[in-house]
């Protein structure tokens, strides 16, 4: 089929959930004619990618600060694993601000046995691959990670995300909350997640609108999300995506580039 891509939410392993926030699968027939939207995204990912010719590769990607478009290759499936918060330094023994922009192989990763573990995924398929790192990352992560840490981590992350019934907390109220400085929390999101709390938070704003755009008017998105109003909404969304919503959503979009591979993103990514 010609531009053709698919994309799919794939279950996650109970045994994985304290540590995978999602997974998910993209495949791309000929090259597609539309530009490779990558958004911008809060989560470290390990993506498992299968080339044209049937070549696979295990890859770490950091957060992205920015949207960027590109024209990917074509022929290309990818299976990745979201990570939650405070999962990237037990797992790869580095910070994630380290990660932040960066597609990496997985061997090249300090942590323990990640270069056995990227020459074991290199064989699997996608499903064989899942099942694999559900048998040992879950020992793994559970030895290595600072419980209190990963917990005051994810708890200012709940805080400064938005979901139902919830609008997002300042950072200075949520460091209050947490009984720790906000420099304490910027350092704890450094490690743990890549970004500031802010960058986090205008992030997980952004991608909320991008969710349900389609459904809610821009007065009412700004509102839930915790802007102060419709304009700085705008503002937020065209520094993020680099271009203001009206023009995303009519497709008007900015030019595209050359994209090495589809490694580094999803296509308005919803996993």
């Amino acid at each position: 089929m010609t531009n053709a891509l698919f994309q799919e939410v794939l279950p996650t392993p109970e045994v994985l959930r304290p540590w995978v926030a999602g997974i998910g699968s993209v495949s791309i027939g000929d090259r597609p004619t539309e530009p490779f939207v990558h958004l911008p995204e809060a989560a470290t990912r390990v993506v498992v990618r299968t080339g044209e010719h049937g070549a696979r590769s295990a890859l770490v990607v950091g957060p992205r600060a920015r949207a960027s478009y590109h024209r990917g290759k074509r022929r290309v499936s990818c299976t990745e694993l979201r990570l939650a918060p405070g999962t990237v330094r037990p797992l790869f023994g580095i910070p994630a601000v380290d990660l932040v922009g960066r597609a990496v192989p997985l061997g090249d990763l300090p942590g323990p046995g990640t270069r056995q573990l990227a020459d074991e995924l290199r064989w699997l398929t996608p499903e064989e691959a899942m099942e694999h790192l559900a048998d040992v990352l879950p020992e793994r992560l559970a030895a290595a990670a600072d419980r209190s840490r990963t917990e005051l981590l994810r708890a200012g992350v709940e805080a400064l995300s938005v979901r139902a019934g919830h609008v997002p907390g300042q950072v200075g109220g949520v460091a209050r909350e947490l009984a720790v400085s906000e420099r304490q929390l910027r350092n704890l999101f450094a490690e743990g997640v890549g970004l500031s709390p802010k960058h986090y938070a205008r992030i997980n704003r952004v991608r909320t609108v991008l969710d349900h755009a389609a459904t809610r008017s821009w007065a009412e998105l700004a509102a839930t999300t915790g802007y102060y109003d419709q304009s700085h909404m705008t503002s937020d969304f065209r520094t993020l995506m680099g271009v203001p919503p009206r023009s995303y959503f009519t497709g008007r979009l900015p030019q595209a580039t050359p994209c090495a591979s589809v490694r580094q993103a999803w296509v308005a990514s919803r996993v």
